[in-house]
C-alpha cells in the first residue's frame, strides 16, 4: 500500500460525527500552519525527501501525503501521489495564483483569508482571481430562445411576446 492509499483510507474511515469533526479540525489546524509557513516564505521552494519534509512541517508521513494531495494541483509540477514513498523526492514549487484560486474553490476561507497573502498577492490580484473563480462557476446557456419558445424569464408567455419583444 502507498502512503496516498493509507491517507485515503484514514480520511474516509467511518467515524462518529464527533470523531469526524475532531479528526478534520486537527488536520485543518496542521494544514493551516503548513500554509502559513509556505506563504511566509514565498521565494523558497521546499524540497527534499517526503519523510524530511513531513518532519519539517510537523506532520506524520501519511497526513503530509494528505496535505500534498490538497496542494498538488497548485504546484508548478504536480506530484504522482500514488507512487510516493517515505524516501521519495518532493518539491513544493507553488504557483500562488493557482493556489489562491484552488483555496476559493475548496471554500477554505480559513486559508485564503490568511494575512500572509498580503505580501504575495496584491488586493487587486486577489479580487481578479476571485472574479475569475466566480465566472468559472457560472452556467451560461448556449441555447437562445426561439420566437415561439416559452420565455426563459419564467413569465409563461412566449418569448416573442415577452423579453423578445422589440
Amino acid at each position: 500500500m502507498s502512503l496516498y492509499s493509507d491517507w485515503k483510507e484514514i480520511a474516509e474511515e467511518e467515524r462518529s460525527r464527533g470523531e469526524q469533526k475532531k479528526f478534520w479540525d486537527e488536520y485543518f489546524e496542521k494544514e493551516t500552519e503548513n500554509y502559513k509557513k509556505i506563504l511566509s516564505q514565498p521565494d523558497k521552494v521546499f524540497s527534499g525527501k517526503l519523510c524530511e519534509l513531513a518532519d519539517e512541517f510537523s506532520m506524520d508521513e501519511v497526513a503530509f501525503t494528505g496535505f500534498l494531495d490538497g496542494i498538488n494541483s497548485s504546484l508548478k509540477k504536480e506530484l504522482k501521489l500514488d507512487s510516493l514513498k517515505s524516501g521519495s523526492k518532493v518539491e513544493l514549487d507553488v504557483d500562488f495564483e493557482k493556489l489562491y484560486f484552488n483555496m476559493l474553490d475548496a471554500k477554505a476561507h480559513w486559508l485564503y483569508g490568511l494575512p500572509q497573502w498580503d505580501s504575495i498577492l496584491t488586493e487587486e490580484s486577489r479580487k481578479r482571481i476571485t472574479k475569475e473563480f466566480r465566472a468559472s462557476k457560472m452556467f451560461i446557456s448556449s441555447k437562445t430562445a426561439n420566437r415561439n419558445d416559452p420565455c426563459p424569464c419564467g413569465s409563461g408567455k412566449k418569448y416573442k411576446k415577452c423579453c423578445g419583444k422589440v
